[in-house]
């Protein structure tokens, strides 16, 4: 997620570093023939059976508090940019503190047009209980996608039975469309691609491995190259399952300030066929300008 404000200039400067591999994905194989892709395409989200637009709009880097920071007017404009520019897809969770925020940049949108993810971390004493308060902060009557958040362990998905079951249910009610599950750390991560449970994984993924997933959940700011590889062995089984498959972290939680090195990171993210969408973190209309400009240039090469 990006930190310091850029320029066009330097958003767009700089040239490519890396040769990435061109390996179609299920979403690139279906284009139709002759038409352009972009990032703003309505892509399927694995075989869940729901689409959602190629990028999405973020509302948590630094735990929500850049988004946080615009104000509500400057939020508003945030939202409102990216529907306008055609991104439908807006991700948030409890602990990043914008549901509320959403709700009112939304308003007036017809609900149908939006792919609203949110998420629980933790294991609430009462999942059924935060689900329905998420629905009032959100003003929504369902979610699009509900993930479980931050899960660090081999074996999260018992310890967070109770959540895993409201969700279970909540899509049987059509409270939710989509479940899942975004994960931190290898051992939580591998656990993941055998949860039959999963509809939808939220991976951390750059070709830098900055802030993706290692040995322990966190502290790592970079990871080695047999990690990496990893990651992206378990991204491809997911996949092979039909799992929904959303990537973040493409701008290496901030850190990519360099134009080449998000230049990298997102024609790798877009070229290596591991990704249904991704997500970014913005922090003003010129960065969602400047990023689907990115992802567009990075998708006609494929």
């Amino acid at each position: 997620m990006i930190r310091t404000p850029i320029t066009r200039r330097q958003f767009l400067g700089g040239s490519a570093a890396l040769a990435a591999t061109t390996l179609l994905s299920p979403t690139l194989a279906r284009a139709v023939p002759g038409r352009r892709l972009t990032a703003v395409d309505q892509v399927p989200l694995g075989k869940t059976g729901l689409k959602i637009s190629r990028i999405g709009i973020g509302t948590g880097s630094r735990g929500g508090r850049i988004q946080r920071e615009l104000g509500r007017a400057g939020f508003n404009r945030l939202i409102r940019h990216a529907y306008d520019s055609g991104i439908t897809y807006i991700d948030t969770a409890e602990n990043y503190q914008t549901h509320e925020w959403i709700r009112d940049a939304i308003k007036g949108i017809p609900r149908e047009k939006l792919f609203i993810q949110t998420k629980m971390p933790g294991t609430p004493e009462n999942p059924k209980a935060a689900l329905d308060r998420y629905r009032l902060e959100l003003g929504v009557d369902y979610f699009d996608s509900v993930l479980a958040h931050v899960a660090t362990t081999p074996d999260w998905d018992d310890e967070r039975r109770r959540v895993l079951d409201t969700l279970e249910e909540a899509k049987e009610k059509q409270i939710t469309r989509a479940k899942g599950v975004s994960c931190h750390g290898l051992p939580a991560l591998k656990r993941a691609t055998h949860v039959n449970w999963v509809d939808v994984h939220l991976v951390r993924l750059n070709p830098q491995g900055k802030h993706m997933d290692g040995p322990v959940a966190r502290g790592q700011p970079a990871v080695n190259g047999e990690q990496h590889a990893e990651v992206v062995s378990q991204i491809k089984a997911m996949r092979a399952q039909g799992r929904g498959i959303i990537g973040m972290k493409l701008i290496g939680n901030g850190d990519f300030t360099q134009p080449e090195e998000r230049e990298k990171s997102i024609r790798f993210a877009m070229q290596s066929g591991l990704l249904d969408a991704a997500v970014i973190g913005f922090a003003s209309p010129a960065e969602i300008d400047e990023a689907i400009e990115r992802v567009n240039r990075a998708l006609a090469e494929v």
